[in-house]
């Protein structure tokens, strides 16, 4: 391929900022809940319900720092918005840590989890870089929680979920809490220097990449047991904790591996090269070749198991494809950009009410399966802009650079 990547070409950029900025208004305009924290948006992109989940609440602080950064004009009052909530709504202060979800009588689900966790310390880092004034102590706040309660220091990795009064629920330990926390420590490392959020995002890749995704030919495993042993018989429930392997998840640590590997000064070379074979075992085995898009789980020999298809993994392979072209630049990933942006424009963005549609049937018309409405915009608004900008680290790095 010899002609220019599209994130070099001006109408491809021009497209990606009106496709991110289609999603800041849609989440702007209708997600905010007046009495604290935000709305879910039903297929319309209309708000509905009252129970808030603490990754919802936190994403949208990420989302918006990012907005806020840009110079986009009422983002740093949805940060405002987020940041109360989390503080002063999701927070325990009877016993410390945060609660996973409210409604306006109070908590509803009031387990600690280490997935809920992790986006407080990612909202917390990314308020940080904005000088906000609650970020300082909700830092110090999560990353004391998440050090005291959470991390396990013999295996380099944080448990998984607590009762309310921090007793434990399982010995369940997963893949997935520890990967989004890969990424809110590395947000943390930015915005404050310290070398210790770097080094626990590093031994949590070495445990779940180097050691666990490597002996099995680059396939991320998602369950384990309490001593980081694969449970393959593990079956949760299918929308959280589905049975099997999750392709988006290869994809989504083939862009953190990429990142970790720059904040770290390209110094462990395994990173980059994990994230390679990371993102050619995700498109050789989770791609369904006849219809398009990822398949959501495989079994451990790399069959289907749940075959529609969800918008996030889709969102994840154009970061990592995006990503990766950028720091090794290759026909094989440029073309994979294009082919993943072609599916998505064609099938999951909506054109009639803004937003993606969550969830595809084997026939590729939007469904209702795990999700009701609009997913939250994390996910997509990070496709749209990570192509925007040098692979220097987090977008709010990239942004501020």
């Amino acid at each position: 391929m010899t002609d220019l990547n599209w994130t070099a070409r001006p109408w491809h950029r021009d497209w990606l900022k009106r496709q991110a900025t289609a999603l800041f208004d849609l989440f702007q305009n209708n997600a905010v809940n007046p009495k604290g924290g935000f709305f879910d948006l039903d297929a319309a992109g209309k708000p509905f319900g009252n129970t808030r989940q603490i990754h919802a609440t936190a994403r949208m602080v990420h989302c918006f720092a990012i907005a806020a950064k840009l110079g986009r004009p009422g983002a740093a009052t949805i940060v405002d918005h987020g940041m109360d909530y989390l503080w002063n709504g999701h927070r325990d202060r009877a016993h410390g840590g945060y609660c996973w979800s409210l409604d306006d009588t109070g908590f509803k689900d009031d387990s600690k989890q280490a997935y809920g966790h992790a986006f407080v310390l990612l909202a917390a880092a990314d308020a940080r870089m904005l000088g906000h004034p609650l970020a300082d102590g909700m830092l110090a706040d999560i990353t004391q929680i998440l050090e005291s309660r959470f991390w396990e220091e013999a295996h380099g990795a944080v448990s998984e979920e607590y009762a309310r009064d921090w007793s434990p629920i399982t010995t369940y330990r997963g893949q997935n809490s520890n990967m989004h926390l890969t990424e809110a420590l590395m947000a943390a490392f930015e915005a404050t220097g310290e070398a210790r959020y770097l080094d626990m995002a590093k031994r949590i890749a070495s445990l779940i990449i180097a050691r666990h995704a490597a002996s099995l030919d680059y396939v991320v495993a998602e369950h384990f047991d309490a001593g980081w042993n694969i449970d393959t018989s593990y079956k949760g429930s299918d929308m959280f904790r589905p049975a099997g392997t999750t392709p988006g998840h290869w994809l989504e640590w083939a862009r953190l591996l990429a990142q970790l590997w720059v904040l770290d000064g390209r110094k462990e070379a395994w990173h980059i090269e994990a994230a390679e074979k990371l993102f050619r075992s995700a498109v050789t085995r989770g791609w369904d070749y006849e219809k398009g898009g990822f398949f959501y789980t495989l079994d451990f020999e790399h069959r289907p198991a749940l075959t529609h298809k969800i918008w996030w993994p889709l969102t994840e392979a154009i970061g990592a494809a995006a990503f990766l072209n950028a720091l090794t630049p290759a026909p094989f990933y440029e073309s994979w950009y294009r082919k993943l942006w072609d599916f998505a424009a064609t099938h999951f963005i909506d054109p009639a009410n803004g937003g993606w549609f969550g969830e595809l049937d084997d026939d590729l018309l939007p469904m209702d399966k795990f999700f009701t409405g609009k997913p939250d915009i994390y996910h997509a608004l990070q496709a749209c802009l990570i192509p925007l900008f040098p692979p220097a680290g987090s977008l709010m790095r990239a942004v501020e650079a």
